[in-house]
């Protein structure tokens, strides 16, 4: 039979099948009574061997008391776990509680020095950690070492294997990077063979002052310029590609032009252009310091101009200052880009003609300075050559209406984009706006208020009012309207060469500069700088007897 949970006494019944009444028998009436570990039902009960069997087993689970080891503790005089080196634990199965002793002691806990130290070798051969709970026999615990050894070479094993597949990983993560750089180097040399990068080096190896001018610049020299093409860097964007602020590793801040997929087969034409970029030395063209032909399509580094472009000051919201970019500016840099424009066409050794002159085109420094770029359409012809039969590009407002019909393309193509900006700068309207679309666009719209002789209505209310009391002035804006009109003529033949319109613009500026003006943004440096002379560009010098008779009209006929 079983003794259930907190018996404190024993006593032993037989209930009969034969009796229909509970009776109790001792033991000599009815055989043995025994209280065993295993219980034997009637099934199985073996008389014989039961009066045979001396000893049955049995084990039993005792307790001090009916406290708890924290009340017992408390009551010095009957708490039973007396020697030093001695633990109290809670009973399992009831109340009360058992001593034993200390981690590292052997002994009676119930007994004064009763509890012995161990030996250390005994101590270590049981560690803490092997221990369920408070269990300390050390057979009990020795039968774990087995699992604990093989939780310990488990762990090594697991942290060895991790070690070897990170140091694989690292291994491959490194191959493949090394694959990767090896083969972006020979992308590199195919793309730098591919535009003709042996072609260019020579060309400038053979002049020496474009060799002082103008470098190959590597990718990963750009890449860090630009912290790798970060689109914040980005300064504007365009048909031919994207402009990006860059640093160079000398300090120099540079805009790096990345141009878009072009055919092939014009790369002997990029090459021969950049070699004549690195040929122009002009105040007025953005300087080309050198470019990069380690990518598909070719990267150009020009010089950074801080200020933007015309476009954005002509077109802005609003104003910082009430004259800011006045009529002086509108005029000077007319001037400046007429400048560049007629240099590129006739002083250079080889005639370049931009194809894309536009607002967005001229940069402007700090003194409002003109700086024309953006030669990703550019072609470049024979000094003697009048023009060119291409594919048409350009900007849809500044195209030259001949050019895109027949698909040839003459100075006169950018003397009609050049007369676009004068109407611009007066008018302050964008060319392809859709308030200009309304009326067919910003040259049907100048051309019909010349025409009614509507000018000062159409004209910029700002320089308007600049100029609202001072006649010189109001005839420099009819004289530049009249020399715009004669540039946006839609037959080429009746519009003036670039040469004419940056001579009539340098005597409108003399004029200018022969008066002074109540409204006027000039910065003390910018009035500091010397008057526009061509003559300091390799233009050829002009008779003053000329400029006046020049100047004795500021029309030109019809």
């Amino acid at each position: 039979m079983f003794v259930p949970e907190g018996v404190n006494y024993y006593q032993v019944s037989f209930q009969s099948p034969y009796y229909n009444r509970s009776k109790q028998y001792n033991s000599r009436q009815c055989g043995r009574a025994v209280v065993a570990h295993r219980f034997y039902g009637y099934s199985d009960f073996n008389i014989d061997g039961l009066y045979e069997q001396q000893q049955m087993p049995l084990y039993l689970d005792w307790s001090i008391g009916n406290e708890g080891c924290k009340t017992a503790r408390a009551n010095k005089s009957s708490y039973a776990c007396i020697d030093s080196h001695s633990e109290c634990l809670e009973s399992g199965n009831g109340p009360g509680y058992l001593c034993q002793c200390s981690y590292g002691y052997e002994g009676n806990p119930y007994l004064e020095g009763g509890c012995q130290v161990l030996p250390v070798d005994e101590i270590y051969s049981c560690p803490a950690f092997m221990r369920l709970k408070q269990n300390t026999d050390r057979d009990y615990c020795q039968l774990y070492v087995p699992y604990v050894i093989g939780l310990i070479v488990g762990v090594r094993f697991i942290i060895g294997f991790s070690v070897l597949l990170l140091y694989f990983g690292i291994w491959i993560w490194k191959r493949i990077k090394l694959v990767e750089k090896i083969k972006q180097q020979k992308l590199k040399e195919k793309f730098f063979n591919q535009n003709k990068g042996f072609l260019l080096q020579q060309r400038i190896a053979s002049d020496e002052d474009a060799t002082q001018r103008m470098r190959i610049f590597s990718l990963d020299e750009l890449k860090k310029a630009t912290n790798k093409f970060d689109k914040a860097l980005i300064l504007g964007q365009g048909g031919h590609g994207e402009v990006y602020k860059g640093i160079l590793s000398d300090q120099r801040t540079v805009a790096i032009k990345k141009s878009k997929i072009v055919d092939q087969v014009e790369i002997e034409q990029f090459i021969n252009e950049v070699v004549i970029l690195s040929q122009i030395n002009h105040r007025n063209v953005v300087k080309l310091y050198g470019c990069c032909l380690e990518t598909e399509v070719p990267l150009l580094v020009y010089e950074f101009i801080s200020n933007g472009t015309l476009s954005n000051h002509l077109h802005a919201e609003s104003y910082a200052e009430s004259c800011n970019l006045t009529w002086n500016h509108r005029l000077r840099i007319a001037l400046e880009t007429a400048r560049a424009i007629t240099y590129l066409h006739s002083s250079a050794s080889i005639s370049v003609l931009h194809r894309d002159i536009k607002s967005a085109n001229i940069l402007l420094d700090n003194y409002f300075t003109a700086k024309v770029s953006d030669f990703g359409a550019s072609r470049s012809v024979q000094i003697d050559q009048t023009g060119i039969t291409t594919v048409v590009q350009g900007t849809f407002g500044y195209l030259d209406p001949e050019y895109f019909y027949n698909h040839r393309l003459t100075p006169k193509s950018d003397v009609y984009s050049f007369g676009v900006i004068l109407a611009e700068l007066l008018t302050r309207e964008k060319p392809s706006s859709s308030t200009m679309l309304q009326v067919g666009g910003l040259v049907t719209y100048f051309t019909s208020a010349m025409r009614e002789k509507r000018l000062f209505e159409i004209v910029d209310p700002q320089v308007v009012d600049q100029v609202a009391s001072n006649e010189v002035q109001k005839t420099e804006i009819e004289a530049v309207a009249n020399l715009a009109e004669m540039c946006i003529r839609r037959n080429g033949d009746e519009r003036p060469m670039m040469k004419e319109v940056e001579v009539q613009l340098e005597v409108l500026w003399r004029s200018n500069q022969r008066h002074d003006h109540p409204c006027t943004s000039q910065t003390l440096e910018e009035s500091q700088l010397p008057l526009p002379d061509s003559t300091s560009e390799n233009t050829t010098t002009r008779q003053y007897s000329f400029e006046l008779e020049l100047h004795s009209s500021f029309t030109f006929p019809r």
